[in-house]
Order: structure tokens, then C-alpha cells, then sequence
């Protein structure tokens, strides 16, 4: 018996003494309740196109029957070959089914001795970060020296049982779109999903662990604002669940569906008060706009565009940090410092903010692992590495912009404008100003410029000094100090913590010295 011949999948054929069957168009993949086909049978000259359901008896038999007639032979001859002829459909639809699914999946890059040993060295280099973040520079990533490496490790973090999530904001055409694209690269394709929208219901009809450890990132978040609920539940509580009804023979049924976590997400957007939940959950990072970052830029876009900018040594590097993270083994992080860190009192929100501090500490750390011994927890079997001084004082260091944006009572707008206008009134040796004055020379609409000035008034910033000619009001700065102070109680808590803990730890190890020096001294 010849077998079901699939060299061209719009035209499936099958020969049984002398029949041929041709399937005209194939057949589809989905819906498994059904096989409409297009047959088209020869014998002898006699051709018969039939379009049937071979699940559907009464046309099956139509089928046969016409066969049978057309061809002069009997019906319960024919019965057997159409039979067999299912049959063979069926296990081609499955294994072709079957073999789309596995073709979907992110293949995992088998790496070779040379990469890894290349991964390896980098991964246990002396001052990790610094290289790291040198390599990011030469994938193409220009600038935004800081946040550029927060979103790495913060991506890393992926892997980890609680994965931290990050928000890029900045003005439309600022880059934060470009920053969060470039820095992903990094990561391994099989780690990754881009996502332009969603709708309400998108995130419960991905399979149960099909999300579990990916880094899920959102191009706009504005494009994906009916599927923030379920996003942020996926980000504290690492799983959602869907209860729907679904017909069945028995009847009507009660069905969920469950998707589980932990994700890593990262999302851009404009309009930083309205994802004020999801910000909660998220680091807030806002794009460098500044003179220097798009002379930056455009020196980059010069030297690519004269031929000077290495396309191959930015793909090599790329792929050796995402090799990097290939090497990445989940294991537990402990920080025996925990219970020793504290956060400025400034900073709103502490409890959750304090579980992102610590948590970006284990990031750190973790990304240290090839350079950290493993140890085993005697009661669990567990193996853990733990945090050093050196990965509080990294994370302090990349934490203290963060952490002086969610103590500051302002927008960052507000707050970008504020500085501005401090800057001109200083430079102009001015101290009184009007809404239309500033507008005027900030070269700024009136209406904006109204309401910074109300968030500003509202939150005792600047103070009505009188009332002008023109009905309006004169304005004066109440402080020019306070980002300054603000800042440095920030640097000065996080600075004070890490040197007592320092100071703790050096007469802790000074007397555990002595102690063991007494020990060895004969009696």
C-alpha cells in the first residue's frame, strides 16, 4: 500500500490500485472536530471532485456511493479505501500539528565549548558592572550610562523567583522606546516577547507556563491599556486566573484557566499618571533629554552613517552578553545585610520600595553568580550565594536617582520644569515672575505653564508674593535649596548605613581574629 504522498501541502495524494485520490487545497490545521476536505478522485478516466466533511457520516457515504457507481465497483469495496484514506489524513494533520507547535518555540542555543568559556570569563570579570556596561555601550546602546545598566540587571532579573519590573518615561521622540529595544537585544531571543497590543483578555489564553521567567516587553503601554489588570497580577501575585462557562455535552460548565508567572515586564510611556498602579509595581526611570545625550547620539549617527560604527563588533558583543545570560543558573539569593538597611524617611510608599531595594540587591548578586561560592542550607539542602558589601554599594549607587524620584512631591515634568525655572530666575538675578513672563522666556505654552505653577503653589514650592496690574499673580521660589537637601539626605542615609555596616562587620572580624589568637596560645 503506497503511502499518503506530501511532498506539496496544497496537494496531498494518495494512490490505491489504480484510484488516485488528490486533495485539492490540503486540509487545515485547526479545528480537530472536523475534516472538510476537497477530493478529487481518478480511475480510468473517471474523475469525480466531491467537497466533503470526512467526519460527517452522510457525506462519507455520499462520497462511497458515488465512487462506487462511477468507477462500477462496490460499495463495500470502497468503503475500506475512503476509510483508509481518513485514517492517513488524520495522522498527517497531527504530526504536522505537532511539529508547527515545536516549531513555534524559542529553540535554546546549544552553545559551544569557545562560547562558553568566552561567557564564563566575562561573567567572573574584576569591576562585572563596569565591563558590563562598557559592553552595552558597544552594542550600540549610546548613552544613558545609568539606566542603561539598571534596565540589564533589571531584565536579568527574569530568571529569579521575583523578578522586578521597569517603566521607561520620557517625552514622545525622546528615545525611551529605542533604550528599552536596544538593551532587550541583550537578552536571548527564547527569554523575550514583544508586545505592540492587547486586549482584555489576551494574557489568560497564553498556556499555563508558557510566560513563566520571560521578560514581556510593551512597546507603549497606552497600546496595552485594557490588559493592565491582568498584567499587574501577574506581577505581584505571578499568576492569573479566567473563569469562563463552556458548552459541553453534559451542558453548561464552569472552566478556568490559569497562566502562570514570575514575568519581568518592561514598558514605555508618556503619560506617567495614569499607570500610577502599574508604576507602584514597576522602577521609574525617565530618559535623559539633555544637550550632551543628543549630541551623543547624532556624533553615533555620523560615525554609522560615515562607515566608522561597527556593525559586526556590535552584533558580537551582543551575542556574548546574551550568552552571558545563557550561563545564568537559577539559585537563591540571601543577603545577611538585609535586616542592617534602612530607607530615607523621605521616600513614599516605603514598604514596597524597600522590597524593591532588596530585591534589586539579590539582582546584583545574582548577577555576580559565577563569582560568588555556593553554599548549602543544612536544614533544606538548598543551595544559596550571598550578598557582599560591594553589590549594596553598586545597587546604592544605581538606586539613589530612583530613589530621589519617588521622594520628590513633584511630576518629573513638574520637576524638570521647576529646576529650569530656579536656573533662569538665578541667572536673571530675578526673584519675582508671572505666568506670562516665564511663558514667554521658557518659550512655553501658558496653559502648561498655569498648571505647573498650581502644582507648585499646591505643594508649597513657590508663594503667591501679590496680586499684578494685569489680574494675575506674582510668583516667588519659597526655596532654591531643597532638590539639593533632598538629594543629599538621600546620598547621606544610604552612605551612613553602608558605613556602619562596614565598621560592624571590620570589629567583628577583629575579634574573631583575637579570639582565635587566644585560643592558639599555649597554657
Amino acid at each position: 500500500m503506497q503511502k499518503l504522498n506530501i511532498q506539496n501541502p496544497d496537494f496531498l495524494t494518495w494512490t490505491h490500485e489504480n484510484i488516485q485520490f488528490d486533495i485539492l487545497g490540503g486540509i487545515r490545521l485547526e479545528g480537530l472536530d472536523r475534516l472538510r476536505v476537497t477530493v478529487r478522485a481518478t480511475y480510468d478516466n473517471t474523475i469525480i471532485r466531491h467537497n466533503v466533511d470526512l467526519y460527517n457520516d452522510n457525506q462519507l457515504t455520499v462520497l462511497v456511493r458515488k465512487c462506487a457507481e462511477r468507477f462500477e465497483m462496490s460499495s463495500s469495496f470502497m468503503y475500506p479505501v475512503v476509510g483508509e484514506l481518513v485514517n492517513m489524513l488524520e495522522d498527517y494533520r497531527i504530526k504536522e500539528i505537532n511539529a508547527e507547535k515545536e516549531n513555534s518555540k524559542p529553540k535554546k542555543k546549544e552553545l559551544s565549548p569557545e562560547q562558553v568559556e568566552a561567557a564564563n570569563q566575562l561573567l567572573k570579570s574584576k569591576n562585572l558592572l563596569e565591563v558590563v556596561n562598557a559592553m552595552i555601550g558597544k552594542s550600540g546602546v549610546i548613552g544613558e550610562v545609568d539606566n542603561r545598566l539598571l534596565m540589564y540587571i533589571i531584565f536579568t532579573s527574569r530568571l529569579m523567583s521575583n523578578p522586578l519590573h521597569i517603566i521607561s518615561m520620557g517625552a514622545s521622540g525622546s528615545g525611551k522606546s529605542h533604550l528599552q529595544e536596544t538593551v532587550a537585544e541583550l537578552i536571548p531571543e527564547e527569554d523575550r516577547m514583544s508586545i505592540t497590543d492587547l486586549s482584555e483578555s489576551s494574557f489568560y489564553y497564553f498556556k499555563s507556563g508558557e510566560l513563566c521567567h520571560k521578560l514581556i516587553l510593551i512597546e507603549d503601554l497606552d497600546g496595552a491599556e485594557n490588559a493592565l489588570y491582568p498584567l499587574r497580577e501577574l506581577q505581584s501575585k505571578k499568576t492569573i486566573t479566567k473563569t469562563y462557562v463552556e458548552k459541553t455535552r453534559q451542558g453548561l460548565k464552569t472552566t478556568s484557566r490559569t497562566v502562570n508567572g514570575p514575568v519581568c515586564v518592561g514598558g514605555c510611556t508618556t503619560r506617567e499618571k495614569i499607570y500610577e498602579d502599574n508604576s507602584n509595581r514597576s522602577f521609574l526611570i525617565y530618559i535623559d533629554s539633555s544637550a550632551d545625550q543628543d549630541e551623543l547620539i547624532m556624533e553615533f549617527q555620523r560615525a554609522k552613517s560615515a562607515g566608522q560604527a561597527s556593525e559586526a563588533e556590535q552584533e558580537q558583543t551582543r551575542e556574548l552578553l546574551k550568552n552571558c545570560q545563557r550561563m545564568l543558573k537559577p539559585v537563591r539569593v540571601v543577603n545577611p545585610f538585609a535586616s542592617q538597611l534602612v530607607l530615607p524617611k523621605s521616600v513614599f510608599k516605603p514598604r514596597r520600595t524597600n522590597a524593591h531595594y532588596l530585591h534589586f540587591i539579590e539582582a546584583v548578586t545574582f548577577l555576580h553568580q559565577a563569582q560568588r561560592v555556593k553554599k548549602v542550607n543544612e536544614q533544606t539542602g538548598e543551595e544559596f550565594i550571598e550578598s557582599t558589601l560591594e553589590d549594596i554599594e553598586n545597587a546604592n549607587y544605581l538606586l539613589k536617582g530612583i530613589l530621589l524620584k519617588k521622594s520628590d512631591r513633584l511630576s518629573p515634568a513638574c520637576r524638570r520644569y521647576f529646576e529650569t525655572l530656579k536656573a533662569y530666575l538665578l541667572d536673571q538675578q530675578q526673584t519675582i515672575f508671572t505666568n506670562s513672563q516665564i511663558s514667554l522666556a521658557l518659550q512655553c505654552s501658558l496653559p502648561t505653564i498655569k498648571r505647573y505653577h498650581l502644582e507648585l503653589y499646591n505643594n508649597n514650592y513657590i508663594k503667591i508674593k501679590a496680586k499684578n496690574k494685569q489680574g494675575g499673580f506674582n510668583y516667588e521660589v519659597v526655596s532654591y535649596e531643597e532638590y539639593q537637601e533632598l538629594q543629599d539626605n538621600i546620598n547621606t542615609v544610604l552612605d551612613k548605613v553602608l558605613i556602619k555596616i562596614k565598621s560592624k562587620r571590620k570589629r567583628n572580624l577583629a575579634h574573631g581574629s583575637k579570639s582565635a589568637q587566644l585560643q592558639n596560645e599555649p597554657v
